[in-house]
């Protein structure tokens, strides 16, 4: 057998409540309605049993520590389970603590005195749906209307699920706890658990005559729209929290939680980097040397901007707070002009003449006239 200290993962050291709290810790992980099909697990948290008596008994630790197991001989039978679990609790109380049954004031595992009560009925389930916005909703923030099918509460019984003039009977099988117990003998002693009952499905009720609208389930799915507030300055794959807008729960069960994806769709213009807006306006050589004046068309409204002379390629305009709004602080991001010039593919013979001169004027060297590609290939075949 392992080092009974070992076993319970504490040092030679430990206090007597250090071991006692490493042993509560290690029964729940190797008792045997925990692990069904580990067929080792009786036999585990039987020789965890047998540390846990001798080390939590001063006498018996003091012998173990000088002489070993042997030095305690055959006095290692089991824990002290009185002491662990108070007020003389048997085996099958410890398991009743384990997995739920209840327990007296000194179960270490929490929980007060008496039976725990019917669980009621479940909550329903949480609901997603995926919306898309337009950039603008992303950016300005907009109320949406979300459309999705869900169980709602039936209103021809109110949700109890039963027919008209009848309500819900306690249910025979439990007598209204909505758990059963069950024991049963092993090497270790008398096993206790407790799990919902089959009958009632843990409700503590169950419906006689069900409801003809909602069949006894106490809901009945439907259309449903609602209207979300969406935020200014979103973000593409944000998620909004419906709380209590999701599927109601059967027999009278609250209602879960509605998660709404947002999906934005792409500008045609514009695009986010992090808070500023990005866009890129494209000029010519001649408004780029001799600057202009554009009307740009932003998101808030047509804005004038100076383009000033001697502009060049890949330059940057900020506009201050006209970006998004900042959905963790104040104010806005900024939208940001990228300048593009574009060069002339294609000239006309007087305007490669007036570009030549005016390279000419600054001391450039430009091609003669006729060695363009087309002059080329035509001098080729001549």
């Amino acid at each position: 057998m392992a080092d009974y200290y070992s076993l319970l993962g504490v040092d030679r050291s430990a206090s007597a409540e250090e071991i006692k709290r490493a042993y509560r810790k290690r029964a729940r992980d190797v008792h045997p309605d925990a692990n069904p099909d580990d067929p080792e697990a009786a036999e585990q948290f039987k020789e965890l049993s047998k540390a846990y008596a001798v080390l939590s008994d001063d006498q018996q630790r003091a012998r173990y520590d000088q002489f070993g197991e042997a030095g305690v001989g055959g006095a290692a039978g089991g824990a002290n389970f009185e002491d662990l679990f108070g007020n003389g609790g048997g085996l099958g109380d410890i398991f009743d603590a384990f997995f739920g049954g209840g327990g007296g004031g000194g179960n270490p595992f929490g929980g007060g005195g008496g039976r725990r009560g019917p669980s009621g009925p479940p909550r329903g389930q949480d609901m997603e749906v995926a919306v898309a916005i337009t950039f603008e909703q992303s950016v300005f923030g907009d109320q949406v209307p979300v459309d999705l099918k869900l169980p709602q509460t039936c209103d021809t019984c109110d949700g109890s699920g039963a027919g008209e003039g009848t309500k819900p009977v306690t249910c025979s099988e439990c007598s209204g706890s909505g758990q059963v117990r069950r024991v049963r003998q092993s090497v270790l002693g008398q096993m206790v658990s407790t799990s919902p009952c089959p009958r009632c499905g843990g409700l503590g009720e169950v419906v006689t005559t069900p409801c003809e609208s909602c069949r006894g389930e106490g809901r009945v799915t439907t259309d449903k729209t609602y209207t979300v507030d969406v935020p200014a300055g979103v973000v593409d794959g944000s998620t909004l929290r419906l709380t209590r807008r999701g599927a109601a729960g059967p027999r009278g069960g609250g209602p879960g939680d509605l998660y709404v994806h947002l999906r934005v769709r792409p500008h045609d213009r514009y695009h986010r980097e992090d808070d500023d807006l990005v866009t890129d306006v494209t000029i010519s050589i001649a408004q780029a040397a001799l600057g202009t004046t554009l009307e740009l068309e932003t998101l808030d409204g047509v804005e004038s901007l100076v383009v000033p002379a001697g502009t060049q390629p890949s330059h940057q305009f900020v506009l201050k707070n006209r970006g998004v709004p900042r959905l963790q602080g104040r104010g806005r991001g900024d939208l940001r002009v990228i300048v593009d010039v574009e060069v002339p593919t294609q000239l006309s013979t007087e305007e490669a003449e007036l570009l030549r001169t005016f390279a000419e004027g600054r001391g450039e060297s430009v091609g003669e006239a006729g060695t363009g590609l087309f002059s080329k290939i035509k001098s080729a075949f001549s």
